[in-house]
């Protein structure tokens, strides 16, 4: 039987973590297995007391949103502990890429009989950041700019956060000029955004890369280029099925490494933080976290048949 630490949310949404783990333990410890419980005082606390559970060779659950996620499976990653979501935050974008069940039971189900799986993660270093590594994107543009607007909605959660984010960025934004290098090859750019992404969905819900894959090697790279604001709007409203990929405005590149550069101070985000700018580099580490998730190539919803990357 499993021996599971959870750690749970440090931020104001440690109430929503706890009361997500109460069912799932519940659950978990009536099937026989121990859990123990940590509350974390930061992020960085939160990866130690992972990495601590992991040395002791017990499942880590990453109790909380992607911020939580991000940081505790970037903080495993190549260590070879199994990691555990059970999701409580804003966005649960990473969790709704591994088709994460969202009743008690069935996640509970999962943690104790699940098979673990490898998936990749993203290394990502700066002038700011020496080297951090998450799990879902590295975003540098009008999304990052949202997203920290998001983050001080006050009162509001989930989509409704990021929709007044979104709205306050994109009604202020002038395009900004990009290089992109993917794979030693230059890109220019000019536009609202670039995103790498190792998992398909962004902003809670969007599915900003519908063909990515967590465990195929690969960023699948999206770059939303310059346009009328009210296009920009109803591409943006494409979000939600992936439709927006068939647009002029939109290219997709695919790479193991990119470096994204700027002719302005531009911020970017991962994995739900923002609090740096460009330039920055991302780079794909393959297969480097187990993870206990169902079917990866299940098809997901508003998701078209990847391609072979082959």
């Amino acid at each position: 039987m499993r021996q599971f630490t959870a750690v749970v949310n440090p931020t104001a949404g440690r109430a929503a973590g706890a009361a997500a783990l109460l069912a799932v333990a519940r659950l978990l410890r009536e099937a026989g297995a121990e859990l123990e419980t940590a509350y974390s005082r930061s992020l960085p606390h939160a990866q130690e007391l992972a990495r601590a559970a992991g040395d002791r060779g017990r499942v880590v659950l990453a109790v909380g949103g992607d911020g939580m996620a991000g940081s505790i499976g970037g903080a495993l990653s190549g260590t070879g502990t199994v990691l555990g979501l059970v999701p409580a935050g804003r966005g649960n974008d990473f969790a709704r890429a591994l088709r994460l069940p969202t009743a008690p039971r069935e996640l509970a189900d999962l943690l104790l009989h699940g098979t673990p799986r490898p998936v990749d993660t993203v290394e990502v270093s700066s002038a700011v950041h020496d080297r951090t590594v998450v799990l879902g994107s590295v975003y540098a543009g009008v999304d990052a700019l949202a997203n920290l607007y998001a983050n001080r909605a006050g009162l509001l959660r989930g989509a409704a956060s990021y929709y007044a984010g979104g709205l306050r960025a994109v009604t202020t934004w002038r395009a900004a000029h990009y290089r992109v290098t993917v794979d030693g090859t230059e890109h220019r750019h000019t536009g609202y955004t670039v995103v790498a992404a190792n998992s398909g969905y962004y902003g809670s819900g969007r599915a900003i890369a519908p063909d990515a894959r967590v465990d195929d090697g690969l960023l699948d790279i999206v770059l939303i280029r310059d346009a009328p604001r009210r296009l920009f709007f109803t591409l943006m409203n494409e979000l939600t099925t992936g439709a927006h990929v068939h647009r002029p405005e939109v290219r997709i590149l695919r790479g193991r490494e990119i470096h994204i550069a700027a002719d302005r101070e531009i911020p970017y985000g991962a994995d739900g933080e923002v609090d740096a700018a460009l330039p920055v580099t991302a780079r794909i580490l393959p297969g480097a976290l187990r993870v206990l998730y169902a079917d990866p190539h299940a098809e997901l919803p508003g998701q078209r048949p990847a391609p072979d990357p082959r």
